[in-house]
C-alpha cells in the first residue's frame, strides 16, 4: 500500500485522487516570513501539494473529508543536521547510549553478540559513566572491551562519531602498535607507557574503520528502510544528510525513484572526492519530485569536546597539555571552501571549537559576497564561538546550522571543558538570531536522538529531559516556541534551498505535514519532549500511523 502511494505522488499513470478536506483540525504553520497563522482545515490537492489552509468556519470545497477530531497539525519537521545511515545502524547494532557505566556497558553487549563476526556498536559516553557513585574520568580500555568480546574484533564508536573503542582483536587486524604514529587531524590515546589504550580519536579512527567488513547492498538496503522508519515516526519529513558518499547517494536515486523515500533528503557530499564523484557536472537541484538534492558538500575542521578533539583557541582547562585537533589546516580549508563555491556549491563546514569556527568564517569570508549570499554556506554546530568572532554569521550570510540537544547534553562538559570565563560564545542560539545570523536547527543524530520534539524542548527550556537545571542552563540564550518551530521547519528549509517546496503549509508547497497528541504551544514548555507524534504524511500521503 505504501509503494502505491508513493506511485501516485510520483506521478505515475495511476489515477488522480480528488482533493481532500483534513477539517477539525488545531492547526499552525508560519508564513514565508515567520509569523505563526492558525486554521482548521487544510486542503490538499490531488498534486499532493496545499491548496489551502481554512479558518474555523469557512465554507470548505469539494472533497474527500478527513475529520482530525482536533488533533494538533504542523508543517513536517526538517532535521537540518542529521547522518540517515548512521540513524539506519544504530538501529541495527549493539546501542550504549544510555549506559551509566563500563559494567552496563559490557552487560548491553553481552547481551547483543552477533552469531559471528565483528561487534559493533556505537553511544558509548565516558562522561556519563560512574565508577563508585563517581564520574569515571577516562576512556575505557581495549581489556575492558576484551572480556565480554573474546577474541572476536569488536568497534564502538563514541556517541558523537568522533572516537572509537576497539578490542585487542580489532587493534591488532589494524596493525596498531606503540609504534605506530598518530596520523594528522587524529589521536591513538595511550597510556604512561606509550601503549594503544584501545580508543582512537577522530582521524585515529580510520585505523580501525576500515577494517570492519563492507555491508552488502542487502543490508544497506535495510539500513536506509529502518532510518526512513524512525523518522517517519518521529515527524521528520526531512532532513539534510550532513556528509554522505557515492554508494548512499546512488541508493537514496533508487529510493526515490521507486518510490520508497518517505522523507525528502538535502544530501552532503562528503568531501571533495564524494563531491565529484555525486556531482561531476555541478549542483544537482532538487528532482524526483523534489526528494533529494545534492548541491552541498560536507567538510570536517575539528573534532568535538567529547573526546577533547575540538579545536580551541586557548588550551582545554581540563587538560592544559591540548587544544584539540586541527583535522583540515586553515590554509586548506580555505582552498577547499572558496574552489567548491566556485564551482556552484554550498559548503557546510563542521566546527565546534572557537580555533576551528574562527578558521571557518575566515575561510567563508574569501569567498566573494554575492557568491556567499547565493550559495548559503553553512558553519554546522557553531558550537563554541569567541565572543569576538560572533558577529561574523551575520557579517557574512553564513547559515548557523545548530543542534539544541547538543547544549542540554554538554553542559557540564562544556563547564568543565572550557572554564566559565570562555562560555560566552556556546551554544550561543538567541545571542546569534539577535545579531541577524540565519539559523537552522537539527539534531546529528544518532549523535543525540532523532526526535525533533526533544530538539524544540531543549530550544526553550535549556534543560534536559529531566529538567535540570532549575530555569535553564545559560537561560537567556533561550529561544521561543515560535522560533524553535521555524528552525526546524521554515529555517532548515531555507537552509536546504527549499523554502520555495516546504517549511510551511502555504499554498503551492508540498503538503508534509504531521499530527501530534499534544499541543505544543499549549503544553508546558518542561513537558514538550514528551509529546508524540500520531501521524506523518509526505506530499499528502500517509507513511506513519501511530495507531
Amino acid at each position: 500500500m505504501k509503494n502505491l502511494l508513493f506511485a501516485l505522488a510520483l506521478g505515475t499513470s495511476a489515477p488522480l485522487l480528488a482533493d481532500t478536506l483534513y477539517t477539525n483540525a488545531n492547526g499552525y504553520t508560519l508564513d514565508g516570513g515567520g509569523v505563526l497563522h492558525r486554521f482548521a482545515t487544510l486542503v490538499v490537492g490531488d498534486d499532493g501539494r496545499v491548496k489551502a489552509t481554512l479558518p474555523a468556519g469557512a465554507a470548505l470545497p469539494a472533497g474527500t473529508q478527513v475529520d482530525l477530531a482536533g488533533a494538533t497539525l504542523w508543517p513536517g519537521l526538517i532535521d537540518a543536521h542529521g547522518h540517515v545511515m548512521g540513524l539506519g545502524e544504530e538501529r541495527l547494532q549493539i546501542d550504549l547510549r544510555d549506559t551509566a557505566s563500563i559494567a552496563a556497558a559490557q552487560a548491553r553487549i553481552r547481551a547483543g553478540l552477533p552469531a559471528s563476526g565483528w561487534v559493533l556498536g556505537r553511544g558509548w559516553n565516558q562522561e556519563r559513566w560512574l565508577e563508585g557513585g563517581k564520574p569515571i574520568g577516562r576512556f575505557p580500555t581495549a581489556a575492558e572491551l576484551d572480556a565480554v568480546t573474546g577474541s572476536r574484533p569488536a568497534w564502538f564508536e563514541r556517541v558523537d562519531g568522533h572516537a572509537g573503542w576497539a578490542n585487542s582483536a580489532a587493534l591488532k587486524a589494524a596493525g596498531i602498535t606503540r609504534e605506530t604514529k598518530d596520523p594528522p587531524g587524529g589521536q591513538i590515546i595511550r597510556d604512561a607507557a606509550g601503549n594503544p589504550t584501545g580508543v582512537l580519536v577522530d582521524n585515529a579512527m580510520a585505523l580501525v574503520a576500515r577494517q570492519v567488513p563492507a555491508d552488502d547492498a542487502a543490508r544497506r538496503d535495510l539500513v536506509l528502510a529502518k532510518a526512513l522508519e524512525t523518522m517517519a515516526e518521529v515527524g521528520l519529513t526531512g532532513v539534510h544528510d550532513a556528509g554522505m558518499d557515492k554508494d548512499t547517494w546512488d541508493r537514496y536515486v533508487r529510493f526515490a525513484s521507486s518510490g520508497r523515500l518517505t522523507a525528502r533528503i538535502y544530501a552532503m557530499a562528503f568531501g571533495p572526492a564524494n563531491r565529484a564523484a555525486i556531482a561531476p557536472n555541478g549542483p544537482i537541484d532538487w528532482g524526483w519530485n523534489d526528494l533529494i538534492a545534492m548541491r552541498a558538500m560536507k567538510l570536517v575542521s575539528d573534532g568535538a569536546l567529547g573526546s577533547r578533539g575540538a579545536y580551541l583557541l586557548k588550551p582545554y582547562a581540563d587538560m592544559p597539555n591540548t587544544r584539540g585537533l586541527e583535522i583540515i589546516p586553515a590554509d586548506e580549508l580555505k582552498r577547499l571552501v572558496t574552489t567548491a563555491s566556485a564551482q556552484g556549491f554550498q559548503v557546510n563546514v563542521h566546527a565546534i571549537g572557537d580555533a576551528a569556527n574562527r578558521a571557518t568564517m575566515a575561510a567563508f569570508a574569501a569567498v566573494p559576497p554575492a557568491e556567499r549570499t547565493a550559495r548559503r554556506h553553512r558553519n554546522e554546530h557553531a558550537q563554541i564561538l569567541d565572543m569576538g568572532d560572533l558577529h561574523s554569521f551575520a557579517d557574512l550570510a553564513v547559515v548557523a546550522s545548530m543542534q539544541p540537544t547538543h547544549a542540554t547534553s554538554d553542559k557540564g562538559m562544556a563547564e568543565a571543558r572550557l572554564g566559565e570565563a570562555r562560555l560566552g560564545g556556546a551554544y550561543a542560539w538567541a545571542a546569534l538570531k539577535k545579531s541577524g545570523a540565519q539559523l537552522a536547527l537539527g539534531s546529528d543524530f544518532p549523535v543525540e536522538p532523532p526526535e525533533p520534539l526533544f530538539g524544540l524542548h531543549a530550544a526553550v527550556t535549556r534543560q534536559s529531559r529531566d529538567g535540570l537545571p532549575a530555569g535553564g542552563w545559560r537561560p537567556w540564550e533561550k529561544l521561543s516556541l515560535t522560533d524553535a518551530l521555524a528552525g526546524f521547519t521554515l529555517w532548515a528549509a531555507r537552509a536546504g534551498h527549499a523554502e520555495t517546496k516546504v517549511g510551511t503549509l502555504e499554498p503551492g508547497k508540498w503538503a508534509d505535514f504531521i499530527t501530534l497528541e499534544r499541543d505544543p504551544f499549549a503544553t508546558p514548555e518542561g513537558q514538550l519532549w514528551q509529546i508524540r507524534v500520531s501521524g506523518t504524511w509526505l506530499a499528502g500521503k500517509r507513511v506513519y500511523s501511530r495507531k
